[in-house]
C-alpha cells in the first residue's frame, strides 16, 4: 500500500497499515513532537578570550512523536480484538514505516518512524467497551517531514538543434529543439531534502551538477543501454542495477553523496557525461519537499 493511502481527512494518522482518528476505534486528543522543532545538537563553542561564542552547526536529533489521551472504543464483545489490532500494528520492527499525519488545511505530511512505546490501561473500560488514557510513541530517525507526492524531473544529454531545413521554404522550419541537459527542481518546504538520482545508459562518466550550490556527483564508469545507476543521497549509496555497489567510482570532483541536497526553493541542475555518450541517456531526479 502507498504511504497514507487511508488518510482522507484532518485528524487522521496512519502508521503503516494502522489508521487512527475519526471514523476508527482509536481516537487521539493531542499529538506532541509533530509540529515541534526536534532537539538540536549544537557545535557552538564558547570564545576563550571574549564574550559569547563561535556559532557552530545545528544538527537535528531524531523526532519523537506521541499520541496522548487516546480513547479506544468498540462493542464490549469485540473490545479485545480491537485492542489486539492496535497491538499488532505497533509491534517493534527493524525497518521504519510510513507515518502520515493530517492536522489542518495544509494537508498530510509524511515521516518514517517506528513505534517505541504503547500504553493501554487495563481497567473497567474493557467491560464497558471504552478504554481511555491510552498513548502511543513513535521515533523518526530522519526528523524531517515530507510531502506525500514524490516529485520527479528528467533530462537527456545535450543535443544540438538541427537548424534550418534546406532548401529554405516559408515559413522557416528550424526543426525540433535540442536538449540542453538542464533540470529544475522546486523544494516547496523549509528544510533541505535529499534526492534520489538515476542515471540510465548508454553513457560514460555520468555527472549531475547543482548550479545553485556548485556541488557535483560524478562516476567514472560506463553504463550500457538498460543499465541504471541509482544514487541515494540520504543513504549515501551508489548502486548499479539494484544490486552492485559502485560508490568507489566517484571521481575527485564528486562531493560526498549525503551532502548533495536540494535547499528550499528552486535549484538548477545540469546533466553531463563523457563525449561520445548517447543522446538518449537520461538523468532522473526524484525527491519530496521537506519540512521541519
Amino acid at each position: 500500500m502507498a504511504a497514507g493511502d487511508q488518510v482522507t481527512r484532518p485528524g487522521h494518522v496512519q502508521y503503516g497499515d494502522l489508521l487512527l482518528g475519526p471514523g476508527t476505534p482509536y481516537r487521539w486528543r493531542s499529538i506532541t513532537g509533530w509540529e515541534d522543532l526536534p532537539a538540536l545538537d549544537s557545535g557552538t563553542v564558547a570564545r576563550a578570550d571574549a564574550h559569547g561564542a563561535f556559532p557552530g552547526r545545528l544538527l537535528a536529533q531524531a523526532r519523537t512523536i506521541t499520541l496522548d489521551d487516546m480513547v479506544v472504543r468498540a462493542p464490549r464483545a469485540t473490545i479485545g480484538a480491537t485492542v489486539a489490532a492496535l497491538n499488532a500494528g505497533t509491534v517493534p520492527v527493524e525497518d521504519e514505516r510510513p507515518f502520515v499525519a493530517w492536522l489542518d488545511e495544509r494537508g498530510p505530511l509524511l515521516a518514517y518512524a517506528r513505534a517505541t512505546r504503547r500504553a493501554v490501561p487495563a481497567g473497567p473500560g474493557y467491560r464497558l467497551g471504552t478504554i481511555t488514557g491510552a498513548a502511543l510513541e513513535f521515533q523518526a530517525t530522519d526528523p524531517r517531514r515530507y510531502e506525500l507526492t514524490e516529485r520527479s524531473v528528467s533530462a537527456t544529454l545535450p543535443m544540438s538543434e538541427p537548424g534550418l531545413s534546406w532548401p529554405l521554404a516559408w515559413p522557416l522550419v528550424f526543426g525540433t529543439p535540442g536538449s540542453s541537459g538542464a533540470l529544475s527542481t522546486l523544494n516547496a518546504g523549509d528544510a533541505e531534502t535529499h534526492p534520489v538520482v538515476e542515471f540510465r545508459g548508454p553513457m560514460t562518466l555520468p555527472a549531475l551538477t547543482n548550479l545553485t550550490t556548485g556541488d557535483v556527483i560524478e562516476y567514472d564508469l560506463p553504463l550500457a543501454a538498460g543499465d541504471v545507476l541509482t544514487v541515494d543521497t540520504l543513504a549515501g549509496t551508489v548502486v548499479l542495477n539494484g544490486t552492485a555497489s559502485r560508490i568507489y567510482t566517484a571521481t575527485s570532483r564528486s562531493v560526498p553523496e549525503q551532502t548533495f541536497t536540494l535547499a528550499p526553493g528552486t535549484a538548477s541542475l545540469i546533466f553531463r557525461a563523457a563525449p561520445g555518450s548517447s543522446p538518449t541517456a537520461t538523468a532522473t531526479v526524484r525527491y519530496r519537499s521537506a519540512y521541519w
